[in-house]
């Protein structure tokens, strides 16, 4: 029986829960589903560049667990690319502790 997967830290949030090819009907298109995790994983290690240990330690995980989510969140995004299929962030049911993102809430004191 495999472990139950553990909270993951996330401090990106999606611009955007669906992509698809322009001009393509949605009931024509397969779709490929990242989850949340595979999502910030991408996020930490290819749009700002962070190693692997540096991106797990924000994430909460271990640098073995990382790569095994990064690998499979670049497959998926490959696959999607390569067939012309949808790509969906699924956020739904998911155990993740969400980080405050600096500019989403600002507070002033009087």
């Amino acid at each position: 029986m495999p472990r139950i997967k553990g909270c993951r830290k996330i401090s990106g949030n999606p611009g955007s829960r669906f992509f698809k090819p322009r001009g393509v009907p949605m009931r024509e298109l397969k779709v490929q589903t990242l989850e949340l995790d595979e999502f910030e994983a991408l996020r930490l290690a290819d749009a700002q560049g962070l190693y692997h240990a540096d991106a797990a330690e924000k994430m909460g995980i271990s640098r073995q667990s990382f790569g095994l989510i990064i690998k499979s969140a670049r497959k998926k995004v490959a696959v999607a690319l390569a067939a012309g299929d949808a790509l969906a962030i699924n956020a739904s049911e998911y155990c993740a502790e969400i980080e405050a993102v600096e500019a989403a809430v600002s507070v002033s004191d009087p």
